[in-house]
């Protein structure tokens, strides 16, 4: 014996003000989830930031290039630093717009680009959020370095803070990668 199951009507009044709570929850769902395109222009202006330091890095390179002849060796080991902190920027700059795009706001579709960067098969929020914590410190290290190179120019209150913030920036690390390793044990042993 089969039973009729087609679609009824609502016919109490509570059942088509549940229909209604469900129309509009959806259409704030919807709202909510389309609102991650808001971030496009964010993204967008890094890319300028990105032009920026590539303009940057260009004219210290041509500056360094120029000057090559009266320049002592402090003075080029203190050029070439800028140049590698405009590059560790750049790529900061890459990770943050390509990661942060690819995880919060659309896929990029480049599976099969040949260029496609090793790191974003597998970028999520976590993953990001470690790559770049760990190249801000490697930023916060070659300012470092600069600081100890021109140690007899910079006076010794810049240089406590410098190495605070350098401490702050590790154990922030420390604190992330720890906490990561926690929430990754922790959803392992439940699935």
């Amino acid at each position: 014996m089969q039973e009729n199951h087609t679609p009824s009507k609502p016919n109490n009044p509570d059942d088509s003000a549940v229909v209604g709570i469900a129309q509009r929850q959806s259409i704030f769902a919807k709202i909510i989830f389309a609102s991650r395109w808001l971030q496009l222009p964010i993204y967008l202006g890094l890319i300028v930031v990105q032009a920026i330091y590539a303009y940057k890095f260009l004219k210290s390179l041509w500056h360094l290039i120029v000057n090559l002849g009266q320049m002592d060796e402090n003075t080029i080991m203190l050029g070439v630093l800028s140049l590698i902190d405009a590059v560790m920027i750049a790529n900061l700059l890459v990770m943050v717009i390509v990661g942060g795009y690819e995880t919060f706001v659309s896929r990029l579709n480049v599976d099969d680009h040949p260029d496609q960067p090793e790191w974003l098969n597998h970028v999520n929020a976590s993953v990001l959020k470690v790559k770049l914590s760990m190249s801000i410190i490697s930023i916060s290290s070659i300012h470092m370095l600069q600081t100890f190179i021109n140690a007899a120019n910079i006076s010794p209150t810049t240089m406590q803070w410098q190495l605070l913030l350098h401490l702050g920036f590790l154990a922030s690390a420390i604190a992330m990668a720890y906490t990561d390793k926690i929430l990754y044990n922790t959803n392992h042993t439940a699935h």
